[in-house]
């Protein structure tokens, strides 16, 4: 692994080369300060991320650090796994500020300025939450469409809202607004999903008046209003009226911004291009994913792939196609994404059979690590017998907000990473049992740990999943042998005073337009092709 300065990644920015910035410290301090197109990969949870992120083992990777050693450990992880073009900021994030470049806060930070760009640039249309509440006491002839993964919808939603994500907007929005009077609200969490929803059915040609919901959610709440919880009211199928006019509207918006159809013919051909990185992502409703999709392709349902794109490509430049048998979602998603400023992005020309190959499965890459030996595993009952008699210390490797949901009691949490600092906290009694989630990162970790305690480590077999799926009792009674550091907690899951953390957001989320002009590497635009 080679070390390269502030100033050549800058140009790398600008060559025009495929490239992945992944930034290997823990997710909250990434969240703290960080280079704009940086991907977050936690070195703690680096062998189940990585590979779907970066799938092409000869991709240019620049690991970034703080300067503490933690690219250097991704880099012989990765190496191991067949890696081979690695290097590393020198000096890590300080040297990049150091050398006068822009460092940001937040996360998924891109796609939210891209959210403040387009509002910027097109105008779109708004309405507060004191005008909105004013018009459901009204009965006014209105529909509010949350713009949000059903999850979050069920969280937390506008009253009398109807959960309709991202990309299905346009799909379904005449059959929730028939009537070209109806007034369409979008609405999100803060900021970028209604902003785009919005606009996505400005720029579809709805004939309604739409307009994004200022703020959403939080803002609804900050100005002394009640939202719903538990809501499931979710949009209907499409008509066979909303389809095609739908999939007229996109056939429009394809033309205006130069959206290419390949042919299921040229993704194979490009699956099998080891010079080019391509991803497949199938931009549907995650339950029809699940029914059945084109093989290696990745659920990323379109809001959420324009809202964190961050998240599903961890290669600047890459080749993206995009995967919808009603082609709607898919067009209006390559849409914002070429706005973006990925150049290559482009729509699978449906085909007969084209979704049947992997009913039920799911295409979420590899895990970069052999499993141990069984001799180093161990079963939940053993487990439960070992703890009984006090012969047993569990660690945790979950995720922070998942361990307190519940953990195996007496578990101690702890940060993979972070591991021997952890156990200088921790008065182990007996042998080590390693659990996460699922028990794969657990398994992972046994190596590791073994190498930094005297005692003997085993993990259990399937985590805690299977210790659930056993029976055994979980408690909620913290023993923390680090800080949960590992996870940034939006504004609303945060505790103490969560009014302060909302308004902090979403000025956060304005103040963007400003920073990514002082930074210089954004492509945003809003104009049609050619």
């Amino acid at each position: 692994m080679r070390p390269v300065t502030a100033q050549a990644v800058k140009a790398m920015l600008a060559d025009g080369e495929e490239l992945a910035l992944i930034d290997v410290r823990e997710e909250l301090i990434y969240s703290q300060n960080h280079l704009l197109w940086a991907r977050s990969v936690p070195l703690s949870r680096l062998e189940l991320r990585f590979a779907r992120l970066v799938p092409r083992l000869a991709t240019r990777i620049v690991l970034i650090d703080d300067a503490d050693g933690l690219a250097q450990r991704a880099a012989d992880v990765l190496a191991r796994a067949g890696y081979d073009n690695l290097s590393y900021l020198d000096g890590g994030v300080v040297a990049w500020e150091a050398a006068g470049f822009e460092l940001f806060s937040g996360m998924h930070v891109p796609s939210k300025a891209f959210g403040e760009f387009i509002e910027h640039a097109c105008d779109t249309p708004n309405i507060s939450a004191e005008e909105l509440n004013r018009l459901i006491e009204s009965r006014a002839d209105m529909v509010v469409l949350d713009s949000r993964p059903f999850d979050e919808y069920q969280r937390v939603s506008i009253p009398t809202a109807t959960n309709v994500p991202g990309a299905e907007l346009v799909l379904r929005v005449r059959d929730m607004a028939p009537s070209s009077d109806t007034l369409v609200v979008v609405n999100c969490a803060g900021r970028t999903r209604s902003i785009i929803g919005a606009q996505s059915l400005i720029n579809a040609g709805v004939p309604n008046k739409v307009v994004a919901l200022r703020n959403g959610t939080m803002g609804f709440t900050l100005a002394g209003f009640s939202c719903d919880r538990g809501k499931d009211k979710r949009a209907p199928k499409p008509s066979a009226p909303s389809l095609a006019w739908s999939q007229s509207a996109a056939a429009v918006v394809a033309k205006r911004y130069g959206i290419g159809r390949v042919t299921s013919e040229t993704v194979e051909r490009w699956r099998a291009d080891d010079t080019r990185t391509l991803y497949l992502f199938d931009v549907r409703d995650p339950p029809e994913y699940r029914a059945g999709h084109v093989s290696g392709a990745i659920s990323a349902p379109g809001g959420q792939l324009v809202q964190a794109t961050d998240l599903y490509a961890g290669t600047l430049g890459a080749r993206i196609v995009l995967i919808d048998d009603a082609e709607v979602r898919a067009v209006m998603t390559a849409s914002w994404l070429k706005q973006m400023g990925c150049r290559n992005v482009f729509t699978l020309q449906p085909h007969p059979g084209m979704l049947d190959d992997l009913a039920g499965a799911s295409d979420e890459g590899v895990v970069l690590a052999a499993c141990p030996a069984p001799e180093f595993e161990i079963e939940c009952q053993e487990l439960a017998a070992r703890l009984a008699r006090r012969e047993a210390t569990v660690i945790d490797l979950s995720l922070s907000p998942n361990y307190r949901k519940e953990h195996i009691p007496g578990a101690w949490f702890a940060i993979r990473s972070r591991l021997e600092k952890a156990l200088s906290n921790i008065p182990v009694r007996g042998e080590l049992v390693l659990t996460s989630e699922d028990g794969d990162l657990a398994a992972i970790a046994v190596a590791e740990t073994a190498a930094l305690s005297n005692r003997p480590v085993r993990c259990l077999l399937g985590g805690n999943a299977a210790w659930k799926e056993a029976g055994l009792p979980f408690s909620t009674e913290p023993h923390m042998a680090d800080d949960p550091v590992d996870v940034w907690l939006k504004p609303y899951e945060r505790a103490g005073d969560t009014t302060g953390a909302m308004n902090e957001y979403l000025s956060w989320e304005v103040d963007l337009i400003t920073r990514i002009d002082r930074d210089g590497t954004c492509h945003f635009t809003t104009r049609p092709a050619g």
